[in-house]
Formats: C-alpha cells, sequence, structure tokens
C-alpha cells in the first residue's frame, strides 16, 4: 500500500514539475520570443512602376495569431488590387534593407510578435520611418514581446500590460474620437460593435501625442488580467478613456496602430477592413 501511495505521489509530482515547466516555456516565449533567428539575406524583389508598394511583415517567434494572420492575408491582397498597389508578404527579415525598405511606402508588422529582426535591421526600419516611410501595427503588433524602446514610443505610445482572460472575449461599443485624423477616419461609423481580446496598455497613448481614431468605455468590459483562481482582483485598465485606434506623424513619417484584429472575426468586419485601407492610404501621403 504505501508503494502504492509513493508511486501515486511521484507520478503527480512529475506532472507538476512537467506542466510547471511547459507554462513556464509558454510564458518566455510570449514575452520573449523563442526560439530566435534572424534572416539577413536580401530577397529578390520585382518592383513594378507606378504602384505604391506595401510590405506585409507577419513572422513571430512569440505568440502566433494562426486564424488572424492567414485571413488577414487574403483581404489585404484584394485591398491591394482595389487600390492598384503592389503588395509583399513575407516572414523572412532580410528585407529591412535601407535600399529596399526605400521602395516601400508602407510596412504592416501583421500580428508580428516576438524579436523578428536584429538590431540592424531595426535601425534601418527607425530611419526609414523618420525619413518617410509608414509604419502600421495590428494586433499582437502591440504586446510586450519586441523588447525595442523605439517602436515602444513611435508605434504604440504605451507599454503592453496585459489582455483579459477572465473573459477573453467581450463585445463593446467602439466610438470615433471626435478629434480623430479625418483620412484615418473617413467613411467610418461614429461608432460600431465588435468582439474582440482588448488589450490594456499601462499608459495611455493620448498623453503622448497621439491622435486617437477609436476608443471604448474601458469601465464597460472586465479587462482581468489573472486566471480567475490567481489574484483575480487584478484589473490595472486604461481607465474609460480606452483607445483601439491611433496615429502620429515621426520625422517625415507616420505611424499607425489598433489592437483589434485578434482572429480572422475582424476580418470578416468592414468597418475593421476599411479601417486598415484608410490607415494604408493615410501612411502613403507626403
Amino acid at each position: 500500500m504505501k508503494k502504492a501511495f509513493k508511486i501515486i505521489g511521484w507520478t503527480l509530482l512529475t506532472i507538476v514539475i512537467l506542466l510547471g515547466t511547459a507554462m513556464g516555456l509558454f510564458i518566455y516565449k510570449v514575452k520573449n520570443g523563442f526560439p530566435v533567428s534572424y534572416e539577413t539575406d536580401k530577397p529578390t524583389i520585382d518592383f513594378p512602376n507606378n504602384q505604391k508598394a506595401v510590405l506585409v511583415f507577419s513572422k513571430t517567434t512569440g505568440f502566433r495569431h494562426s486564424a488572424s494572420i492567414d485571413a488577414s492575408k487574403l483581404v489585404l491582397k484584394q485591398l491591394a488590387q482595389k487600390n492598384h498597389w503592389f503588395m509583399y508578404e513575407t516572414e523572412e527579415g532580410g528585407v529591412f534593407n535601407p535600399e529596399q525598405l526605400a521602395k516601400f511606402s508602407t510596412v504592416i508588422f501583421d500580428n508580428s510578435t516576438g524579436e523578428v529582426i536584429n538590431d540592424e535591421q531595426k535601425r534601418a526600419l527607425e530611419q526609414y520611418v523618420e525619413n518617410g516611410g509608414g509604419l502600421i501595427g495590428i494586433h499582437g503588433a502591440g504586446d510586450d514581446s519586441h523588447h525595442w524602446d523605439w517602436y515602444e514610443q513611435n508605434l504604440l505610445g504605451a507599454k503592453f500590460s496585459h489582455h483579459a482572460l477572465a473573459q477573453q472575449f467581450q463585445t463593446a461599443e467602439i466610438q470615433k474620437d471626435s478629434k480623430a485624423d479625418s483620412t484615418v477616419s473617413n467613411g467610418l461609423p461614429t461608432s460600431w460593435k465588435h468582439a474582440d481580446e482588448w488589450y490594456v496598455f499601462f499608459e495611455n497613448p493620448r498623453a503622448k501625442g497621439f491622435n486617437i481614431i477609436y476608443f471604448m468605455d474601458g469601465d464597460k468590459i472586465d479587462t482581468n488580467g489573472s486566471m480567475p483562481i490567481l489574484a483575480s482582483d487584478k484589473n490595472f485598465g486604461m481607465g474609460k478613456d480606452h483607445p483601439l485606434a491611433w496615429c502620429k506623424s515621426i520625422g517625415k513619417g507616420k505611424t499607425f496602430y489598433t489592437s483589434l484584429g485578434h482572429n480572422e472575426v475582424a476580418w470578416k468586419n468592414e468597418n475593421f477592413v476599411k479601417l486598415i485601407e484608410n490607415a494604408i492610404s493615410w501612411t502613403q501621403m507626403k
């Protein structure tokens, strides 16, 4: 009997250790990206004449929003055809070099998470934006796995805290800001309802000079960022004024970010798609 209890005890302990290790690896991957590798070979790209070029980058080393990324590629191709844009989609970081970046009007970090490009490539992207390029971030591109100060300050305007876990997906009313840039908000409704995984940041990008396009009433959602059995009162929040999409001029360039777009549902929503289309057009304006 004692032997049986020992076997059961060791089995349970082993399971706990394995589960703990798996959870630890998952958290590390989400926070830092794993495994991390960098591509440095320049791709061969045949840029057509008389077309704005859009780079769609969806590489991930952190959490991968597979459904959203897959859905986005089809929709973005349709937008490219509609607007006569040349779209180059890749998950290889070699394209982040000064020569090729200069040929794009807009770079989209499409739910790209984790450490995805090296320091030299980051500097190239920074200079590209400051010299007149456009940078767009969608949902996961705003989490805290990038470890990149310039990116956080000039695209996000705030540090990511968490997303709701107790109620991961909630429907909320998205409201257009009264001072929203007219180009980005053109043709969009003053409000619409949408269910998503709501991101919470430690700060409000409005305070950093970003132009807020859409926001919601943060007091009307549950932003509890812990599992119900662990510190269930954890609720940092951004307060009542909870921005969801914002933009800013950076040097000669422009940045736009939206925390919407966790899964494929967003890409079936005509308002979200129009928002992304407008953002691309806005970043191309000189």
